[in-house]
């Protein structure tokens, strides 16, 4: 679980300080609420990433995550500002799993 939010804080300053620096929005709030789901993205990734997780269960669960992210987002800004936490969530979540498809133990914990 420590390497998980090791994950998810990673995950999200790297992506807020690109986002930040390079990308310059005028919405600060909205870059941190992107930058919190990429890294939610690796962190869920990460904590899934156990024998004891089903696929089922891994893409089960990473929809109520998506559907959480859309319902803080929809509340904080409105829903066409909350979809693209959906697409930054499920881009990195998927690249996760590929990335450890390639190798042999089909993990990246290993």
């Amino acid at each position: 679980m420590q390497k998980a939010l090791i994950y998810f804080v990673l995950g999200t300053v790297v992506s807020f300080l690109i986002n930040y620096f390079f990308l310059s929005s005028d919405n600060i709030g909205l870059e941190l609420y992107y930058a919190v789901a990429f890294g939610a993205a690796w962190g869920v990734a990460y904590y899934f990433d156990t024998p004891d997780f089903t696929l089922p269960k891994k893409l089960g669960l990473s929809f109520v995550v998506m559907a959480v992210l859309v319902l803080i987002g929809t509340l904080l800004f409105k829903l066409e500002l909350a979809i693209p936490s959906i697409l930054k969530f499920s881009m990195v979540f998927v690249a996760y799993y590929v990335i450890a498809s390639f190798r042999a133990t089909k993990s990246l914990r290993k």
